[in-house]
């Protein structure tokens, strides 16, 4: 049975993200980037489902480029088996993306794709449906738990009422939640060894896929700079202020 986990390169989630000076975009220069928190989540369930016996080979592919090579090593050193990059300068819109990964999915026989629910940089939250649409494959979005069980897999999925459980037929589209998984660390000996597996390049061309964007950026701007608090002497005070100042009551 073959998994591909598709992983995406971001800021690090605990860097503090600067728009440039004249607001075309975030400043990417010497900030850390990894994989994306929930692509990390994707990785770990993988190699879990393999430690159990339920996977053979474990795909990490991410589209970006060159240097996205680190996060496809992280990968490696996690778990997987081999890499493969799909290179591109451009922006990739989820629509473009999901392309590529179906042109991956048919030519490695994948049995089944995992996904993070979303990257947190766009937030779009739109491959793995895309890519399940686009397949004609089952899909179990916002995973909390999942079990291969008879050439099937049973998913939970996190729903706005609490949870929902259904069973796929194979192959099939998951994508991931937070409470799926706490993805491990990489081992020092697993590192080294990750240097030696093999990472395929290849171009969106190669797939026949366009990724010319049809969206276009205008302005970035950072989040409006929170005011100083105010003490009061009262709650009459208090209730004037919300009243008069602020307008929500």
């Amino acid at each position: 049975m073959k998994v591909l986990v598709a992983i995406k390169r971001v800021v690090d989630a605990n860097v503090k993200v600067r728009v440039k000076a004249d607001g075309s975009g975030v400043d990417l220069s010497n900030a850390k980037m990894a994989i994306n928190p929930f692509c990390e989540i994707a990785v770990e369930e993988a190699i879990r489902m393999k430690e159990q016996g339920s996977v053979d080979e474990i795909i990490a592919i991410s589209i970006g480029p060159q240097v996205c090579q680190e996060q496809i090593r992280t990968a490696l050193a996690l778990g997987a088996d081999r890499g493969i990059l799909v290179l591109s300068d451009e922006q990739v819109e989820p629509l473009a993306v999901a392309k590529i990964l179906k042109s991956v999915v048919e030519k490695e026989q994948i049995d089944l794709i995992i996904l993070g629910k979303q990257s947190i940089d766009t937030d779009n939250n739109q491959v793995g449906q895309m890519l399940a649409a686009l397949c004609d494959m089952p899909q179990g979005t916002f995973a909390c738990k999942a079990e291969i069980k008879d050439g099937q897999i049973e998913v939970t999925r996190e729903v706005d009422g609490g949870e929902q459980t259904v069973l796929l037929s194979l192959p099939a589209v998951l994508t991931t939640d937070l409470r799926l998984n706490e993805p491990r660390y990489a081992s020092l000996p697993n590192i080294m060894k990750a240097k030696k597996k093999p990472i395929d390049n290849t171009t969106p061309e190669e797939f026949g896929v366009d990724i010319s964007s049809g969206l276009k950026t205008l302005v970035v701007n950072p989040p409006a700079e929170r005011s100083a608090g105010i003490i009061v002497e009262s709650v009459a005070e208090l209730v004037n202020k919300l009243k008069t100042e602020a307008k929500v009551i």
